[in-house]
């Protein structure tokens, strides 16, 4: 699931008619879908929901059909991961690397 973090370099924005989205690849999809949820996060900030309960729901929302479509037991394993690679950086979009 490394791959499918948004600070990934696979992630770069994409024009929208350029695509025909019968023929997308993995990689171009992953990108399609991440520009549509960042275009509905701005959407979402600006009628006024506050960005803590954007999140929440946002990750309530992905947790749902990770476990509708693979099972309890096996996205409460990926969530055991997610602590050491939160602290990792691996979701850090700002950060200063030395």
């Amino acid at each position: 699931m490394a791959e499918d973090i948004p600070g990934d370099t696979e992630f770069a924005a994409l024009d929208d008619d350029s695509m025909d989205s019968t023929h997308l690849t993995e990689s171009e999809q992953r990108r399609v879908a991440l520009q549509n949820i960042l275009d509905a996060w701005d959407e979402a900030l600006g009628e006024g929901v506050d960005a803590d309960i954007l999140a929440t729901t946002a990750i309530f929302a992905a947790l749902s059909d990770m476990v509708e479509a693979y099972g309890e037991e096996a996205v409460a394993d990926m969530a055991n991961g997610l602590s050491d690679r939160v602290r990792q950086g691996e979701f850090t979009l700002n950060r200063i690397i030395n």
